[in-house]
């Protein structure tokens, strides 16, 4: 990693970055990036007050996910939208590194993947290395730590064997893998294909293979749900409070066909998340509709709104979080008279269950076909996950034409009936089923507006647009705006705007830039319609004056040419400096300019105004030329003092009041700084076991009680901190420890109580293992997260060599049924690599890491910490 003050400065020095919030990238994580990359040259630019991402001066995003609203726009500009992990990859090899291997784009399917390739021929090398990097993979000629995967046909190559030798994590799989996943345009799982006993050469191909789940469908089965899914907290069992609709208007049309008790329902949803409901189209923000027709809809889609139905609604309000409605098929809506070809088809489906077979029968459906529960002969079409089950069998006998799922979602998402011909809707890889891959395809939007968008494509402004009108608006500031003519000027430019612009709906650039909630339509004045309606091209002389001309179009020209010739000094001065500069070289501009433009305009002004007795002139002239002094800002006082705080309940739901009194603090040299970053104290009401709490007393923070901000901001002066030091005797009983004795013992620590110790942590544990996560590496632990297709990570040692007995290994778990399963194979895999498995409650890191002491009590093993569990 780059530590030399010398090369930080240099690695993003050009490098503007700004960051998308997700599940996948938490406000945490954004804070340390943010950090390192500051650190090492970068300007983080915050995204806008309406949420927007300041695209003008961004030159990288830092997302994990391309579900944002300006990702098209972003792509557009040509700005990278890349994964966090970047960041990480360039601080480690102290060089900017490639961007495509870290792309969110879930068409790059091996954006993670390092290949190595072992005894692979070298024409079917070159074309999987050639292949897995246009889908943004990377390869790697020699066996490093970062490979993930060896391609080999045996064990035999030195390669593999090196890999098992050393335990390496990479996986060692078959070329049938890579060629399986080229023809689907999916990343299928890599299990059946792993050396040195594949699955797909050890087991018949038509035997039974569980139905996995999809999280891809998550929310998004039907394109017309029969109610709403209100998500729940599971500690206060209380709805949280929605975010997602601040500041949005939202539309529901007409079609949605919603009753009045259930649109009165939504109502509230979006008004206490702090939006609220219009019916006018040209003032919301998002449209919700049924169909892909009517005025409104195709109103709303040339002027660029983002539309979705009931589905992609009820989406946002469970999951509060944003998500473009073409990202999945059933949130946009949906054709009326389905898609061209499916009319007329009978569709049954086999090998699919759960939410993957509801959501294909509403495919179909919405598609024009007819979905049929039972095959029949009289079937034309059999959608299946695998080829080999009853249904296959009857359509092969029938002579019943038989795909997979991609054959309908591409037909959906291209808006047309695809060819059947096309190998990757007929291709089924062994042991495998394809309902692990549903639900991943996006629209292609370009084909939805070219079908859907009479006229063609949402239009908006080009930035040679925004440069002109930007250009002219500068122009009529210069004006005088108090005489009459120039008053006519203006309006005769507005008119040659209306006449120049094609584009309707003209984006006001004093709106843009500063970060305006949305842009400002321009209408076409009463006096600018007719010299539009007459606009018209003659072929004839050049000076013959026509006789239909009217006399507005006359005056048009007129209060133009009279504009034109108020412009003459301004080009003359224009090419008198730009010869000059050709000549010297020395660009003019800063306050020399402003100088000479501002006697220019007193010029101006003395000319076309009666002149006033000479004194007066003078002390006029004066008191225009001689401008005040600026004010200069108190220089705040230097930082002496930064703190974190958690549990702070001052300033809950009153967010000026926490800017006045941070601003307040500011002033008296303490600094409120967020989590993550150093802190003198940790300041809190009392003991508590949140995140903030735990990473900062581990660091050896001094904790004080939240009594000493409210006594600095209600008195204005900063008294002792060793006056404040946090009591609680209840608490402390309560967890049995001291706190003042756990601060020393971080202070020792340095971080380290943890360090080198292995912790696993189940996914679907309560309240997600990404807390966890940062709580064990705040001490040094090593943190993994454990699955039902994690393999084994653990490396094995000889018994002889650790005299003092097995090292444990923990995971976290709780007494769920489908994190019991794990647990047999956890304890296998631990004592394979001679290691003692303890199988724990979450409880037991937060107690070991509060009294900043490693111990072990059984009571904390899940068998005995919760009831029931065996």
């Amino acid at each position: 990693m780059a530590d030399q003050d010398g090369d930080a400065g240099k690695l993003f020095g050009l490098c503007v970055f700004t960051f998308v919030q997700s599940k996948e990238l938490s406000e945490n994580l954004i804070q340390e990036l943010s950090q390192n990359a500051t650190k090492y040259g970068a300007e983080v630019s915050q995204t806008k007050r309406d949420g927007s991402l300041p695209l003008a001066v961004a030159t990288h995003i830092i997302s994990n996910t391309i579900d944002f609203p300006q990702y098209n726009e972003a792509t557009s500009m040509m700005i990278p939208v890349i994964k966090s992990s970047w960041i990480q990859a360039c601080l480690v090899k102290n060089r900017q590194v490639q961007i495509r291997p870290h792309s969110p784009d879930p068409r790059m399917i091996f954006s993670d993947v390092v290949l190595s390739c072992a005894d692979i021929p070298d024409c079917d090398k070159e074309s999987i290395i050639g292949a897995t990097m246009a889908l943004g993979g990377t390869e790697s000629n020699n066996l490093t730590k970062l490979v993930t995967h060896i391609c080999a046909l045996s064990m035999d190559h030195p390669k593999c064997q090196m890999a098992q030798a050393k335990s390496l994590r990479c996986k060692i799989v078959l070329p049938h893998w890579f060629d399986d996943c080229f023809k689907l345009g999916k990343r299928i799982d890599d299990a059946p294909y792993l050396l040195p006993n594949p699955e797909i050469l050890r087991e018949h191909p038509g035997g039974n293979i569980p139905i996995p789940s999809s999280q891809h469908l998550q929310g998004a089965t039907s394109a017309r749900p029969d109610y709403i899914p209100t998500p729940v907290d599971t500690e206060t069992e209380t709805r949280p409070k929605l975010t997602v609709f601040e500041g949005k208007k939202v539309m529901l049309s007409c079609d949605l066909s919603i009753s009045a008790r259930l649109k009165n329902i939504v109502k509230e949803l979006i008004s206490d998340g702090g939006g609220e409901l219009t019916d006018r189209v040209d003032d919301c923000s998002w449209f919700v509709c049924h169909y892909r027709d009517g005025d409104d809809y195709i109103r709303a889609a040339h002027a660029g709104k983002p539309i979705g139905n009931l589905s992609w609604l009820y989406h946002l309000i469970t999951q509060n979080a944003w998500t473009t409605p073409t990202q999945r098929l059933l949130h946009y809506p949906i054709p009326r008279n389905g898609i061209p070809g499916f009319k007329g088809l009978k569709i049954a489906v086999s090998n699919y269950g759960g939410e993957a077979r509801i959501y294909l029968e509403n495919l179909i459906t919405a598609s024009g076909a007819t979905y049929t529960k039972t095959m029949k002969a009289d079937n034309t079409h059999l959608i299946t996950a695998r080829s080999n089950s009853e249904k296959c069998d009857a359509a092969r006998d029938w002579n019943i034409a038989m795909a997979n799922h991609l054959w309908v979602e591409e037909s959906y998402a291209r808006c047309e009936i695809q060819n059947l011909t096309v190998s990757k809707y007929t291709h089924f890889p062994q042991r495998t089923n394809l309902g692990e891959v549903i639900g991943q395809t996006m629209f292609d939007v370009d084909k939805l507006e070219a079908l859907y968008y009479p006229g063609g494509k949402p239009r908006k402004p080009s930035s040679a647009s925004k440069r002109k009108r930007k250009t002219l608006d500068l122009a009529e500031e210069d004006v005088d705006d108090n005489t009459p003519a120039d008053a006519a000027s203006r309006h005769a430019r507005k008119d040659f705007d209306v006449m120049q612009d094609d584009d309707p709906d003209i984006v006001d650039p004093s709106v843009e830039e500063s970060g305006g909630p949305r842009p400002t339509k321009r209408r076409a004045t009463s006096f600018a319609t007719p010299a539009r309606e007459q606009r018209h091209v003659r072929i004839g002389k050049e000076n013959e004056t026509p006789s239909t001309v009217s006399s507005s179009s006359r005056s048009a020209k007129d209060k133009a040419r009279s504009r034109l010739s108020g412009l003459v000094d301004d080009i003359a001065l224009y090419e008198k400096e730009k010869k000059r500069v050709l000549k010297t070289g020395d660009p003019w501009g800063g306050k020399r300019a402003a100088d000479q433009i501002e006697k220019k305009h007193l010029n101006r002004r003395s000319v076309s105004s009666p002149a006033p007795a000479s004194d007066d002139h003078d002390d006029e002239i004066a008191s225009v030329t001689k401008r005040p002094a600026k004010r200069g800002k108190p220089a705040l006082k230097e930082i002496e003092t930064k703190v974190i705080l958690t549990g702070f309940k001052r300033w809950v739901n009153d967010k000026h009041k926490e800017d006045a009194d941070r601003r307040k603090l500011r002033e008296m040299g303490i600094s409120v700084v967020a989590d993550g970053n150093k802190c003198d104290y940790l300041v809190a009401p009392q003991l508590v076991r949140t995140v903030k709490f735990l990473r900062n007393l581990s660091r050896g923070a001094t904790v004080l009680s939240s009594s000493w901000i409210e006594t600095c901001l209600d008195t204005g002066e900063v008294p002792d901190p060793n006056d404040y030091l946090l009591k609680d005797k209840e608490n402390e009983q309560k967890l049995g420890l001291r706190l003042q004795t756990s601060v020393a013992r971080a202070a020792k620590n340095k971080g380290g109580l943890l360090r080198g110790l292995p912790i696993y942590c189940t996914a679907s544990i309560k309240n997600g293992p990404e807390s966890y996560k940062v709580i064990a590496e705040a001490n040094g632990a090593q943190f993994l997260v454990y699955g039902p297709r994690s393999g084994s990570t653990i490396k094995p040692t000889n018994p002889d060599e650790d005299p003092d007995g097995p090292d444990p290994v923990y995971l976290l778990s709780t007494a769920n049924p489908d994190e019991k399963k794990l647990w047999r194979k956890f304890e296998e895999m631990a004592r394979q690599g001679n290691m003692e498995p303890r199988v724990v409650a979450s409880d037991w890191l937060l107690d070991v890491v509060m009294r900043q002491e490693l111990s072990f009590d059984k009571k904390y093993l899940v068998t005995n910490f919760f009831d029931g569990a065996s």
